[in-house]
């Protein structure tokens, strides 16, 4: 058995066509390389690929080369021509005298122009994962001592690369659609989990919030949010943005008070390589990262006053300058802010520029705190209640009595967050199906640390605690005394004596 040693032009050709076909993104645009390649180093006087359209059932001429080859648009059915057979069984095939050949198509007019000289045709599958997805042609001057064998295994390394390049392709595009979709997905998510109308709360104050943010949103306009921490500036924002002609844009936060001094300034503008001891690369900062869509500055009172100075300045002239750098980026971001100070009160400190402030405050919304809107901590409790029972698994639905009485007695200095917190908690402790004041946490029920509940004797705290059992029961059965009895596991003689010893009227809740 004879060996023969590779032909050197054949490797240097094989190295070319996997290096172009390894390099590209654009499998499409490589391709017609191959076939040049083919061209100039082995004489080939047109060439095709052809790959499978799964969605079409057919194929289609992905490139080809010489004087009237066929376009990209040209399509052969599976089967058809030698080039079909080829896809269709997945064999080789060498044709060493075309016009000898009736399944020669000669849809490239490669036998016509060359004035019916001979020639060889070979054509190999193109297999990607043990499947044949498209087929390699060429064309050949006919010569009676050519070696077949060597140039079809030629060709087939040839096919196997771009079967190769193939394959990663459809990894690529796979991956591509799916990030697409996930992103489109995400989006959509986004949009429908910050959409304004997902803000709990009916009150009138809030109701002046919703009528803001709609007047807002579909502007450029920078808007600053004021009001205590935990009353929802953030969600606030983000329902801004995602109500917006920008929402397929990105949002992106910073919050000023949580970054030194010192890395505030890169955070903002983004910086050069050199223009500090670590600065090895260029690094985008957030106002471009934001480039067409929102910037959200949280507690923006927080900023010193040099870098008030290059706000104003972004604000004003609608351009950066990366620390390092003297060349201005244009940037196009909608900034809204938001702070728990009193800007106003800083302003006259001189700790806050005046002019700052009246660039921010072009648009101001405020947020009331949870105790000027007492309507909807029921709403927001179980909101909260119905979250937290999902993620935690555990079968809570609802809030008692004496629970919504502490809530709405207490005075909430942490705001909506303090309140979530709570529920959160309650709904971990909790054993039943409903949240008590037992449940909720020592600070709203001791009287020295909120200021909200008066001392109660043992007597009477069990008297209460038993009222509040009866009301939920009747509440439950709807007035009906038997019913409330058996939800309390007790006879409807001792609900009778409850009812009156406490004062409850069971037909209130028919």
């Amino acid at each position: 058995m004879s060996s023969r040693a590779p032909d050197p032009q054949h490797l240097s050709d094989l190295l070319e066509i996997s290096q172009t076909l390894g390099t590209s993104l654009n499998l499409r645009a490589a391709l017609p390389r191959v076939l040049a390649v083919l061209e100039e180093n082995h004489g080939a006087l047109s060439g095709i690929i052809v790959l499978k359209d799964d969605e079409a059932g057919d194929l289609a001429v992905e490139a080809a080369s010489g004087a009237g080859a066929p376009t990209t648009r040209t399509r052969y059915r599976i089967g058809e021509g030698i080039t079909g057979r080829v896809v269709q069984s997945g064999r080789p095939v060498v044709v060493p005298r075309v016009s000898r050949e009736p399944l020669f198509l000669d849809r490239t007019k490669v036998f016509q122009r060359s004035g019916r000289n001979e020639l060889s045709y070979i054509c190999v599958p193109i297999k990607a994962e043990r499947r044949t997805v498209g087929a390699l042609g060429a064309a050949l001057p006919y010569s009676r001592d050519r070696g077949y064998e060597q140039e079809m295994q030629f060709f087939g390394v040839v096919a196997s690369i771009i079967g190769q390049a193939v394959r990663v392709h459809h990894l690529v595009e796979a991956e591509r659609k799916r990030l697409l979709d996930e992103n489109r997905m995400l989006r959509r998510e986004l949009t429908e989990r910050y959409d304004i109308r997902n803000i709990v709360g009916g009150s009138r104050a809030m109701q002046q919030v919703y009528e803001q943010v709609a007047q807002a949103a579909p502007s450029s306009t920078t808007v600053l949010l004021r009001g205590e921490s935990g009353t929802g500036k953030e969600l606030v924002a983000h329902a801004l943005h995602y109500s917006s002609p920008r929402a397929k844009k990105p949002f992106v936060k910073v919050s000023c008070a949580a970054l030194p001094e010192t890395l505030i300034e890169s955070e903002l503008f983004g910086y050069e390589p050199g223009a500090f001891t670590d600065a090895r690369s260029q690094k985008k900062g957030r106002f471009e990262l934001a480039h067409r869509g929102t910037l959200f500055l949280d507690e923006v009172g927080e900023l010193s006053p040099a870098i008030q100075i290059k706000l104003l300045r972004v604000l004003q002239e609608k351009e950066i300058e990366r620390l390092g750098s003297v060349d201005s980026i244009e940037i196009d971001v909608r900034v809204v802010a938001a702070t728990n100070k009193d800007l106003e009160e800083a302003v006259r400190r001189g700790t806050f520029r005046e002019d700052l402030y009246y660039r921010l405050n072009v648009f101001g919304i405020y947020l009331p705190p949870l105790r000027e809107r007492k309507t909807d901590i029921p709403l927001l409790a179980d909101h909260f209640v119905e979250k937290y029972a999902a993620d935690q698994g555990k079968d809570v639905r609802r809030i008692a009595t004496s629970a919504i009485d502490l809530l709405m007695s207490y005075h909430w200095p942490g705001n909506v967050r303090e309140l979530e917190n709570c529920i959160e908690r309650a709904v971990l402790v909790c054993e039943g199906g409903a949240i008590h004041a037992h449940h909720l946490p020592p600070s709203l029920q001791t009287a020295e640390v909120s200021g909200t509940l008066p001392r109660q004797s043992l007597k009477d705290a069990l008297a209460a605690h038993e009222r509040d059992l009866v009301l939920d029961a009747l509440k439950s059965a709807r007035g009906n005394r038997a019913r409330a009895a058996r939800l309390l596991h007790t006879t409807e003689r001792i609900i009778g004596y409850a009812v009156r010893k406490h004062g409850i009227d069971p037909s209130r809740f028919r």
